[in-house]
């Protein structure tokens, strides 16, 4: 990745943090001197919502922390006509990131686990597919994507986990403040891990190939 990507990426999140953590807390704490906490806070999350949406309709793909968002907002509502409070409401994106967490863990237990289905999925290449399958025949490379499927439930679940002990420890303004920086740590060490098992991985299997 050269310097002007790497920018970019920089750019992207510090613009997503603000949106998605430093405005809803702003907007909170500005609402709720005039209005309850629940109706402020369901106020305060339209915010990364409506950025979702945005991108969703810009570039025309649903992508995952548009999708976590759009969930939560359903979740929201539900909880407001089933008369949630407000912590409720903080604990809906962990609820989503923990079902995904569980939805990686338990494909560990079928054929191929999700990992292997998202690899070919977001490959631009027309062959991915038939690379895939016949790799899937190497039982290292099976390993590698169990592995990785694994770690990214344990991590989505994990994150989850953490946010929820939280949201119960916490303030709500200190809650909205961190919880981002939470998930994109989390998301952040998982796509480390993924890109740095992957390049070893890769280098060993080319080898078993070869020497096959």
């Amino acid at each position: 990745m050269d310097f002007k990507s790497k920018k970019k990426v920089i750019q992207t999140i510090v613009v997503s943090l603000i949106i998605n953590g430093a405005l809803p807390v702003l907007v909170y704490n500005f609402l709720v001197d005039h209005y309850s906490s629940f109706v402020s806070l369901l106020f305060a999350t339209l915010i990364p919502l409506g950025d979702n949406l945005y991108h969703i309709i810009k570039y025309r793909i649903a992508d995952a922390f548009g999708l976590f968002m759009l969930t939560g907002f359903v979740l929201s509502l539900l909880a407001f006509v089933l008369g949630g409070n407000e912590r409720l409401i903080l604990l809906r994106e962990s609820v989503v990131t923990g079902l995904l967490g569980l939805i990686f863990i338990a494909s560990l237990f079928f054929a191929k686990p999700l990992i292997y289905h998202f690899a070919i999925r977001f490959s631009a290449k027309d062959e991915t597919e038939g690379k895939f399958e016949k790799n899937w025949e190497v039982p290292y490379f099976r390993f590698v994507l169990r592995i990785m499927t694994a770690i990214w439930g344990i991590a989505l679940l994990g994150e989850a986990v953490v946010k929820i002990i939280l949201v119960y420890e916490l303030s709500i303004s200190t809650f909205l403040a961190v919880s981002q920086l939470i998930f994109y740590g989390v998301i952040g060490a998982a796509i480390l891990f993924t890109i740095g098992y992957r390049r070893y991985a890769k280098i060993r299997l080319d080898q078993l190939i070869n020497n096959q």
